[in-house]
This record gives C-alpha cells, structure tokens and sequence, in this order.
C-alpha cells in the first residue's frame, strides 16, 4: 500500500509508482479530467484541440511562430512513424543516430517504409557526435536526412542534440527529433537548437496518459510533407491541413486523453514549465543514484551521459539475485520499475519522471535495499566483466 507523504504521492491507495519512461504515475486531478464525455465533434472539444496546439507550442519558447503542433492518435510510435514517413521523401536518404532500442526501432520503420537509411551505432553506452556527424555526412552526399533521438531510454542517455545539429545543418541535412522521453522537461528550443520536427507523447514528461502523441514541425516542412507519407493514418500533411481547416482531428480523436492532458498541461504550466519540471526530475535522479550508489549499485552510464529521465542500473552478479524476484518485491512494497533493454548486459532501470519527488525516490532506495535483504543478495555489485566492458568502451 502506498503511503502518503506528500502531494507528489498518490491519493489511491494500493495504486503502486510507475517508476518506468511512460506510461507514468499522473496526478489525481489529470485521472479526475477523464470522468466527464466528450462529442468528438462539439465545439468545446474542438477548442480543447486549439488550445492543446497553442500550449504545446508555447513550450518551445522563442521561435514558435515558425511551427505549428499536429497531434496525432495512437502511441508514441505511432507519431514517430508519422514523423518519419512524412518529413523524409521517398527519395531521401536518412543517416539514423543510435545507441538504444528506439534509434533502433526508427531504421526499422524507414526501412519498413522502404525509405534508404545508414545507421550510425553507438552502442548501449556512448552517445553520437558532432564530429563524427559530420565525418559521415562529409563522405555520403546522398544523406539529406539525419534522425536523432534525445534522450534514449533503453539506456538513460541524454544525446548531446545541440551539435548533432550544428553538424547537420553545417552539411546542409535537416534533423528530425525523437524527443518522446525528454519534450516538455528538457529545453529544446528552436532559437538554440535547429530542427525540421520534433515527437513526442501525451505520456511522458508532460505527465497526461497515453493515447496520442504530437509532432511538432517548422511551418514551411509541413507545407513541403504533402504526398510524402504512404498511409492514410500516419500522414502529418493530411492531419495539419484538416486541423486547420474544421478545427477537428481527421479520425476519432481521443478525448478523454485529450481533457486529461489539458489538466496535466495546466499542471506543467503551475509548476514553473520547462525548467522547473526538469529540475524536479534531475533532483530525482540524483536523489535516486546517490542512493542506489550507496548500497552497492552501479549505473551503465558515466555521470556526464545520466538523463533526468530514467537510470538504468547494472544486475548484480550474486546468485541469489533475480530480476523477476526482485520486481515482484518492489512491486510489493508500491514500486514497478522497468526491466532492462540493453543488448550486452543484464540490467533494469528506474523512471524519475512522472507525479513524484525526491521523497519518493528515498523510498524506492530504501524499498530496494529491504527487497535485496529479503533475497539474501548479500553484494549489489555488477559482473566485473560489466564494469569492464563499459571502461574499454569510454576509454575508446
């Protein structure tokens, strides 16, 4: 059963912490929005649907007046491919940056959609550069595209999106962000970091529920993205210039998401915005790795790499620890965390974002230093040949 400590806690009780990068733990109030229908064609939630463009909008800061906001039904992928699909022409030729499984999961969907892609893998620990951007675009003219993904969750990378940037436009590409796990708590502001697009989620950092997500494009791209996308659903162009034109979504809209991420929006807003929401979650990671440091974890990334999102943290090596056993009791004692997603090592990882403060995660360290005694897993300590690997692969 949850206690309640502060407003950041949950007032349903027995309703456990989603300590995961979305779906996430949501306020009382945003749950509350959902209690009331809506006619996906009345003029209230046609308004609703303006006034949710016009405040994702505002979260870019300066610049704004170049984009417009195309939200988008369905999941975070779902708008990713939308993305993807509608801003790259089938002639163009796209360079992916990854080191995770949604770098990954985007060369996928370009080549699903029969698009030409070059993948730059980093691996799971280290993200892309500038320089080596650059490198690549320098020696392969027919790229017109490069993808890039902000914060990479199957590792907890914060990618450095500023000179990936630089190096693109330098090189006369454009850039397209998944910015699923990291919009609306880490800056990304127009006038200081050049983009086509970016997507993300009603899901994450803004702290509504699923349902739906929103690309957010540079006015003249979207203009430019008629005829490119293939599907019906996923085309950006056709959802923008119907919203635009009758104030309504296309298909059948999402509406009780849709009041739900208004509250959540009004929430964000409250709060302070951008800054004051990622400084929240960055004093939860810190909050979270000192502690877990502190019984004996390790995390994958060096200090420099660690996003305010999620952390991912080695397995330990003791025989007595496993990772279904160890869910199960800390889902026991009110926590659900997030299985690993790495491709070389045994790992899991711990969300900081969602309706939860620093209280909260003293708590998660505590639940996990109570669930490794109930084990018996007497060290927290990785597989030396984990420790290992990653000091070979940042020392190259």
């Amino acid at each position: 059963m949850t206690k309640i400590i502060n407003r950041f806690e949950t007032p349903v009780l027995g309703e456990p912490f989603l300590l995961t990068p979305g779906p996430l733990t949501t306020s009382y109030k945003v749950k509350e929005a959902m209690l009331r229908d809506w006619g996906s064609w009345d003029v209230d939630f046609r308004k609703m649907t303006s006034q949710l463009r016009e405040a994702i909008l505002d979260l870019l800061g300066e610049g704004k007046k170049d984009f417009d906001c195309v939200p988008m039904q369905g999941s975070g992928t779902f708008s990713v491919e939308a993305m993807l699909t509608s801003f790259i022409p089938a002639n163009g030729k796209t360079l992916v940056l990854a080191n995770g499984a949604y770098g990954q999961r985007s060369a996928q969907t370009l080549k699903q959609a029969g698009r030409d892609v070059l993948v730059l893998d980093k691996g799971d620990y280290m993200p892309p550069r500038g320089d080596e951007v650059s490198k690549i675009l320098k020696n392969d003219k027919d790229i017109t595209h490069v993808v890039a993904i902000h914060c990479e969750t199957s590792s907890g990378i914060l990618n450095p999106v500023e000179e990936i940037s630089k190096a693109t436009y330098a090189a006369g590409c454009k850039l397209l962000v998944d910015s699923m796990s990291a919009f609306g708590a880490i800056p990304l502001e127009p006038h200081q970091v050049r983009y086509e697009a970016l997507v993300s989620s009603a899901n994450k950092c803004i702290e509504g529920v699923p349902g739906f997500g929103f690309i957010v494009a540079r006015k003249d791209a979207l203009e430019k993205a008629k005829g490119n996308c293939a599907s019906i659903s996923l085309d950006v162009h056709a959802q923008w210039a119907h919203m635009n034109k009758t104030g309504q979504w296309r298909f059948t809209p999402p509406t009780h998401v849709v009041a739900a991420f208004m509250e959540a929006l009004r929430a964000h807003k409250e709060e302070g915005g951008v800054a004051a929401r990622g400084a929240r979650y960055a004093k939860n990671r810190d909050t979270l790795v000192a502690g877990m440091r502190e019984i004996g974890f390790e995390t994958l990334l060096d200090k420099q790499w660690l996003s305010p999102i999620i952390v991912t943290f080695f397995s330990p090596a003791d025989p007595n620890f496993g990772f279904q056993k160890f869910y199960d009791l800390m889902k026991s004692r009110g926590f659900i965390i997030y299985p690993g997603k790495l491709t070389v090592v045994d790992s899991f990882r711990i969300g900081c974002i969602g309706h939860l403060d620093a209280g909260v995660m003293k708590n998660v360290v505590s639940a996990a230093r109570d669930t490794l005694k109930e084990m018996n897993v007497t060290s927290a300590g990785p597989p030396p040949a984990a420790i290992q690997e990653r000091q070979a692969l940042l020392a190259h």
